[in-house]
């Protein structure tokens, strides 16, 4: 599986596309390099003249408050295009950087302006749109109502959905690049406060973690713990 196929792949789910199109996103990976971790894709304020596809590895969105204090608001996983139409905003009110080294592509404005030509990707391209928006308005939800441990729980239920979607997750098990500290900055508590719940969560026997690899050891009793429901992902076609 190439790279580009992530993409291919996550669209498909949710639309049939014909093969010439399929042809124009497989030549999104002219532009592609290399960028190390911890390091600005676009930063807040910038003007912003080309859309980024994320290859491989994991980034985020994040935004700096007065007090130095960062929240991260959405991760950024293979496959994924970060705001399409990020080109027509005067400035961004947000930052994205790389969480782990990561493999990208520049998408100018006449490439996004080709895509959305064609009815089969721009009806996609919508749907991954949407589906992004439901996984913010999921991550509200955790931060509004849920315990600590059940929002680490919820949060590792949708990164091995989102995963395993595109080929990137085998046997429940999956690499997550994701310090302590930025789990602190996703969930607006203490690294002391994550290192506690992620040790719940391994003492309840729900996961291990070997380095910066995490295994679900039984994804139903790990859903039901946390009341995660995938429909929000809507990961089948017509969902």
């Amino acid at each position: 599986m190439t790279a580009t196929n992530l993409l291919e792949i996550k669209l498909a789910r949710r639309e049939s596309i014909p093969n010439a199109d399929l042809e124009l996103l497989r030549g999104l990976k002219r532009n592609e390099r290399v960028v190390d971790a911890h390091e600005d894709l676009i930063t807040e304020g910038d003007n912003p003249s080309a859309v980024t596809l994320i290859l491989e590895g994991f980034a985020c969105r994040y935004k700096l408050l007065p007090d130095g204090q960062r929240s991260i608001m959405a991760y950024l996983l293979p496959g994924d295009i970060c705001d399409l139409h990020v080109a027509l905003l005067g400035e961004m009110d947000h930052s994205i950087a790389t969480l782990s080294e990561c493999r990208v592509s520049r998408i100018d404005k006449t490439t996004v302006s080709e895509l959305e030509e064609r009815p089969h990707l721009r009806r996609a391209l919508w749907l991954s749109q949407l589906v992004d928006h439901a996984i913010s308005r999921q991550w509200i939800i955790n931060l509004a109502r849920r315990r600590g441990d059940k929002m680490i729980a919820h949060l590792m239920c949708e990164i091995l959905s989102r995963l395993q979607a595109v080929g990137l997750a085998a046997d429940d098990s999956f690499a997550f690049p994701v310090t302590q500290g930025e789990l602190g900055d996703t969930l607006g508590v203490s690294t002391v406060h994550v290192n506690r719940m992620l040790a719940q969560l391994r003492n309840k026997g729900l996961i291990a973690q070997q380095g910066r690899n995490v295994q679900v050891l039984n994804f139903q009793n790990l859903s039901h713990y946390c009341d995660f429901d995938a429909r929000y992902l809507h990961l089948e076609a017509g969902q």
